[in-house]
């Protein structure tokens, strides 16, 4: 039996956004920290974005700030005594740190949390619970958490919960250079970011200009000077993947970043291709780098329409998971690393050799990709 199934026929159909959400605080642990928000904090906004919009705060001792809770238009309110249980209803302990995704999978019918290891979570839906709501868990269905599920009771535990949850930060996007450098470089400086007035919009900015910077460096046209654009490129890719973990630590994500991030990854990408072509033409090169600089900005620009004709039409089943990575292909900056050990070599040559072919083949098997997934859509029809 499904755990859709699971619920009697009287609530099957009610809605995710009517589900009431039940929070259930503890002394001395509202207040606790976990990666910049306190542990309600966290937990309104991530009920919230789940889709329960009706959620009640139990606790007798005065409510700490949500300030995020605040940005977000979250409203809840706050009784002292836990509530008549009549339908189905969400109830949490405030002190177990549970995600968005494992939020809105708990509202499919009366089940109840588990983490990785099997410990079960006092985290569950119960419909017409009478006396003890734990022990009406009980006989739930386990829901094994796919994002990060952990206690958090104490000072120890708040701070081990945050490691696990950056620890959990990552992209679709993120290349082999994002997972084993870039992110890891610039974590620690997210970490503090995230406890600062800086915005991952503002972060995203000084991306961009550092990446526009390294252009006009390497348009330099001397060694020295594109091995620090070189650099400088580097850091840009750091701080772009910064400003994705600061949005999703403090939930500060925002239709406006995603396209700040999109199109500046263009801008920067346009940037150092011209400025590696004007310096090669600067310092002598034999290449035909004006030619090669303008089909690489020309395959940038063409790949990054197709990926917006991606964007705004589905694929297809068959073609989702390869064109999705084609997709995020397109966002990640991994060959910054060998943009980097060319300059150090004085080779550049080569990556506009290789920016030049590989762009045009980029949006070229994108566009295949797309054009395939028509059949697939007519046919569903």
């Amino acid at each position: 039996m499904s755990v859709a199934n699971s619920f009697p026929k009287s609530v099957e159909l009610v809605p995710q956004s009517a589900l009431t959400a039940v929070v259930i605080l503890a002394p001395g642990t509202s207040e606790l920290n976990v990666a910049a928000l306190t542990v309600l904090d966290r937990l309104l906004v991530a009920l919230h974005r789940a889709g329960y919009r009706d959620i009640q705060v139990v606790g007798r001792e005065p409510i700490p700030a949500a300030p995020r809770a605040q940005v977000w238009g979250v409203t809840f309110s706050v009784v002292h005594e836990l509530p008549p249980i009549q339908g189905p209803t969400l109830i949490l302990r405030a002190e177990v740190l549970v995600q968005v995704a494992d939020l809105k999978r708990l509202a499919d019918g009366p089940n109840r949390l588990v983490g990785a290891k099997g410990e079960a979570f006092p985290v569950g839906v119960v419909v017409d619970a009478a006396g003890d709501w734990e022990q009406s868990l009980a006989g739930n269905v386990p829901v094994r958490a796919e994002g990060v599920a952990c206690w958090v009771r104490n000072e120890a535990e708040a701070r081990q919960a945050a490691r696990v949850l950056w620890g959990s930060l990552t992209s679709s996007s993120d290349g082999w250079v994002d997972r084993v450098f870039n992110r890891p470089v610039g974590r620690p400086l997210a970490r503090w970011l995230s406890r600062t007035w800086v915005t991952p919009n503002q972060i995203s900015l000084a991306s961009i200009v550092l990446g526009v910077m390294a252009g006009v460096l390497f348009g330099v046209g001397q060694r020295e000077w594109a091995i620090a654009a070189g650099l400088l490129f580097q850091l840009s890719a750091v701080l772009d993947c910064v400003d994705g973990d600061v949005a999703r630590i403090v939930f500060k994500e925002s239709p406006l970043g995603k396209w700040l991030d999109l199109i500046g990854d263009q801008v920067v990408h346009v940037s150092v291709f011209a400025g590696i072509a004007v310096g090669l033409a600067r310092d002598g090169s034999e290449a035909p780098v004006g030619w090669l600089g303008l089909a690489a900005i020309v395959g940038a620009l063409m790949s990054f329409l197709m990926v917006l004709r991606g964007m705004r039409r589905p694929a297809g089943k068959d073609g989702n998971r390869l064109l999705g990575r084609f997709l995020d292909a397109a966002t990640n900056r991994d060959f910054s690393v060998l943009v980097l050990a060319l300059a150090c070599v004085d080779r550049l040559e080569v990556f506009l050799w290789l920016a030049a072919i590989g762009s045009h083949v980029f949006w070229a098997l994108l566009g295949c990709l797309q054009w395939r997934e028509v059949p697939d859509r007519r046919g569903a029809a």
